[in-house]
């Protein structure tokens, strides 16, 4: 068992003892139980629209008032997050899923495979970001799925790089020479022994870009290159509030607000998690 299981108990008591990684985990608690809950126990469907009473103010019956339809708002902002939550989720979620394994072969394994693979997320860090994900947009289409692969293939290369600094640095660790001396092949010490002790910074590095992949998703939205309406999505909904921000302003403060809430929750919780996984900080403890 490596070391960061038998630490995961202790961890996660020091996170929560924590202030500032304590209000990180109950924000994104709330976040994920208010939209995966909400729009199932409102009275109103997000694209059900009320002709009667479009642009009411919030209060009483539509706490966050409605849209130009007169669509509820609050039913909009939290069906939007599950789409918004899910699309970073599958992003960050194919990023670490291939970019760590091929950083940790790369840098562990060494040779012509590391070369070439390196070189390839070089390549992908040379753009910018956001403009690199715009691009794949638009080359693939608007839709969730496509924005979600874009994103993925913007995150990729950060995480191969994290994993290949990890491998450089766990290979030559005495429990690694270890394993080779009894026998194991290498590629079960990757596996057994490099790999779990390579998870806690690699976790860190995706509740960091969880909070990155939901705003880049509300720019793909923002711009129509994300989910198409009449979905809602944070993104979209904000550039639909464009027409009546002198009328209706609540329609962009709230999705507004729930990025940013959002945001701010996922990257409290990843600078606790660093803070907690520092083996300085577990020594100075």
């Amino acid at each position: 068992m490596s070391a960061a299981v038998r630490q995961a108990p202790g961890m996660t008591r020091r996170l929560l003892s924590e202030p500032r990684s304590a209000a990180g985990v109950v924000l994104v608690a709330l976040v994920v139980v208010a939209i995966l809950l909400g729009p199932e126990l409102l009275p109103y469907a997000p694209d059900v629209p009320d002709f009667a009473d479009p642009l009411a103010p919030p209060g009483a019956p539509h706490w966050l008032g409605t849209d130009d339809l007169g669509r509820d708002e609050l039913a909009r902002v939290l069906q939007g997050g599950r789409v918004s939550l899910l699309v970073g989720l599958a992003s960050v979620g194919g990023a670490l899923g291939i970019g760590a394994p091929l950083g940790l072969a790369s840098g562990f394994f060494g040779g012509l495979f590391e070369r070439v693979a390196m070189r390839c997320m070089d390549v992908l860090l040379a753009f910018p970001g956001i403009l690199l994900a715009l691009g794949i947009a638009a080359a693939l289409g608007a839709s969730a799925r496509n924005a979600a692969l874009a994103i993925a293939l913007v995150n990729l290369p950060v995480f191969a790089r994290l994993g290949y600094a990890q491998a450089l640095s766990l290979r030559a660790r005495e429990y690694v020479e270890g394993a080779r001396a009894i026998g194991r092949s290498e590629a079960t010490i990757l596996w057994r022994h490099v790999m779990p002790n390579a998870l806690p910074p690699l976790l860190v590095q995706a509740s960091l870009t969880l909070a990155a992949s939901i705003i880049t998703e509300s720019y793909l939205s923002f711009l129509g290159l994300g989910v198409q309406p009449p979905t809602p999505t944070w993104g979209n909904m904000l550039h639909d509030a464009i027409g009546f921000l002198d009328q209706a302003e609540w329609l962009a403060w709230f999705p507004g607000l729930a990025i940013f809430i959002t945001v701010l929750g996922c990257n409290l919780l990843g600078d606790g998690l660093r803070d907690r996984l520092d083996p300085r900080d577990r020594l100075q403890g």
